[in-house]
C-alpha cells in the first residue's frame, strides 16, 4: 500500500484515524502498532516476522547494552543487523560477481527484498548506538520500541527517524487541531508532488528514452530524471512528515531544497539529509571525522561515500555515484569551495554535477552508461534535432513548474501574504487550493495505474 493510492487515502488513512481520535489517549499507541503492522502486511505479509524479529532483537540488544555497557553488546547488534541487511540486499550481488570473477555458475538465491528493511535496519542500529553513548535510555517497553520502529508513516521509505527525535513524544506528545491541520496540507503537498508532477516526469522519461537521441536530448532526459527522483522522494518525505504530525510526532525535515544548492557540499546537507547525518553521525565521526590526519580523513570520506552509494542499492552504478560524489566534495573540501563566489555559476555548476549524478544513478548497465554519458557530451550525436523540439513543446510546461517548485518561491510568496491584509483571504485560498489538489490527484489515480515509488526499491 503506498500513500498515494485510493486504498490508503480513502479507506486506510481514514479509519486509523477515526480509530485513533476515538480511542483514550493511554491507548493510542497501540491503535498506531495495530494499524501500521497490518499497513506492513498489506503489502509484505511474507516477512512480517523478519520485522518483529528485528525488532525484539533489537529491544533485548538494547536492554543488554543498558544495562552492563558492554562494547560487545552493541557490536553483536551491529553485526546481526547488517547481516540481515546483506543477506536479502546484497548476496545475489556478490554471487553474481564472484561467478563474473572466477568463471563459476554457483546458482542465485530466490530472494525478494524485504519492503522497508534499508531503512529500520538504520533505525535500529542508531538506536542501539544512542543507548551505548548513553545519548538516550533504552525503551524497557516493548510495545513502544515496536511501535516506534513499526510506524507506519515513515516504514517502508524513511525518513530515518532516530529513536532520540521522538522519544518524548512517543511517551506523552500534544495532539491539536493545528497540528493536525498543519499535517493535512504537508499530507496533500507531498501528494500533490508525487502524482501530479513525478508520475507525469516519469512519462516524460519513458518517453525520451525511446526517441532519436541528440546532445539537448540526454540533457532533457537527465533534467527530468532529476526532477522525477526528487518530486518522487521529498514528496513521499513530505506526506511521512505530514502522517506524523496528524498523529502529534514532528519528523525532522528529509529535504531542503536541495536542487537550488549553490554547491555539492551544500547539496548533501539538503538531499536525504536522515541519511546523510547517519552516516556522518555513525560513521564519519566513529572513524574519526577531520580530527585526525589528511590521509585518514580522505579514508573517512571515501568509506562514507562508498556506503552512501552502496546502501541504494546491490549494483556497480549505486557505487559509482556514491564515488562521483566522493571525488566533487573532495574537489571542493580541497581548493574549489572558496572560489565559488558567484551563485548563479555555482549553482549551475552543482546543478550540472547532480544531474549527471542522477544519470548514473538511474542506468544499471555500465556499459549503455558510459554511452549515455559520452552522447551528452557530444560523442556521435547531433547538438539538436526535430524530435527534441517537439518533446520539448510537450512537455515545457511541466518542466517549468518542475523549475518553480524546486525552489521556496511559491512557499515564501504565501507567507508574504499571510501576513498582509488579506490574510483570511489568502488561507481560505490556500485550504481551496489543496482541495483542488485532492481532486486532480484522485482523478490522475483513477484515470492512470503507474503509481510506484522510486525509494521503495532501495
Amino acid at each position: 500500500m503506498v500513500f498515494s493510492s485510493i486504498t490508503f487515502i480513502y479507506y486506510f488513512l481514514p479509519i486509523v484515524i477515526i480509530s485513533y481520535f476515538l480511542t483514550p489517549k493511554k491507548y493510542r499507541n497501540y491503535i498506531l502498532l495495530i494499524f501500521s503492522l497490518f499497513f506492513y502486511t498489506y503489502g509484505e505479509k511474507y516477512y512480517l516476522i523478519l520485522l518483529f524479529f528485528s525488532c525484539f532483537f533489537n529491544y533485548i540488544i538494547g536492554l543488554l547494552i543498558s544495562n552492563n555497557q558492554k562494547k560487545s553488546w552493541l557490536i553483536l547488534g551491529i553485526i546481526i543487523n547488517l547481516g540481515l541487511l546483506a543477506y536479502f540486499k546484497y548476496v545475489n550481488f556478490f554471487i553474481d560477481n564472484f561467478n563474473n570473477l572466477f568463471n563459476l555458475n554457483i546458482n542465485t538465491l530466490n530472494i525478494v527484498l524485504p519492503l522497508g528493511i534499508s531503512f529500520f535496519t538504520f533505525q535500529n542500529i542508531s538506536y542501539l548506538v544512542d543507548v551505548y553513548r548513553k545519548e538516550i535510555s533504552c525503551q524497557k517497553n516493548v510495545f513502544l520500541y515496536l511501535t516506534y520502529i513499526t510506524f507506519f508513516p515513515q516504514l517502508i521509505a524513511g525518513p530515518i527517524v532516530r529513536y532520540k527525535d521522538i522519544n518524548k513524544e512517543l511517551v506523552n506528545r500534544q495532539e491539536s487541531y493545528s497540528l493536525f491541520r498543519e499535517g493535512v496540507n504537508r499530507f496533500l503537498i507531498g501528494l500533490g508532488k508525487k502524482v501530479l508532477l513525478a508520475n507525469v516526469l516519469y512519462e516524460m522519461c519513458s518517453s525520451l528514452q525511446m526517441v532519436s537521441s541528440s546532445v539537448i536530448l540526454y540533457w532533457l532526459l537527465a533534467l527530468a530524471y532529476t526532477f522525477q527522483i526528487y518530486f518522487d522522494f521529498s514528496g513521499y518525505s513530505d506526506m511521512a512528515i505530514g502522517l506524523g504530525k496528524m498523529f502529534g510526532f514532528n519528523f525532522l525535515e528529509n529535504f531542503n531544497y536541495p536542487l537550488i544548492a549553490t554547491s555539492v557540499t551544500d547539496f548533501w546537507r539538503r538531499w536525504h539529509i536522515s541519511l546523510s547525518s547517519f552516516f556522518r553521525d555513525y560513521v564519519y565521526i566513529t572513524l574519526g571525522g577531520n580530527r585526525v590526519t589528511f590521509l585518514k580523513m580522505l579514508r573517512n570520506i571515501l568509506i562514507v561515500w562508498f556506503l552512501t552509494g552502496f546502501w541504494h542499492g546491490a549494483s556497480w552504478n549505486f557505487i559509482l555515484w556514491g564515488l562521483y560524489f566522493f571525488f566533487f566534495l573532495l574537489i571542493e573540501k580541497l581548493f574549489l569551495l572558496k572560489h565559488l563566489k558567484n551563485k548563479f555559476f555555482s549553482w549551475l555548476y552543482t546543478f550540472v554535477v547532480v544531474m549527471v549524478g542522477f544519470i548514473i544513478f538511474n542506468t544499471t548497465n555500465l556499459n549503455e552508461l558510459w554511452l549515455i554519458l559520452r552522447k551528452m557530451f557530444g560523442y556521435q550525436t547531433v547538438f539538436i534535432n526535430m524530435e527534441t523540439i517537439y518533446y520539448l513543446k510537450n512537455y515545457l510546461i511541466i518542466l517549468i513548474i518542475s523549475l518553480l517548485g524546486m525552489t521556496s518561491l511559491l512557499k515564501k510568496i504565501m507567507l508574504n501574504l499571510k501576513k498582509g491584509k488579506y490574510k483570511m483571504i489568502v488561507s481560505s485560498l490556500e485550504i481551496i487550493s489543496y482541495l483542488i489538489i485532492l481532486v486532480f490527484v484522485t482523478a490522475s489515480l483513477i484515470s492512470n495505474s503507474f503509481n510506484p515509488f522510486i525509494y521503495f526499491r532501495f
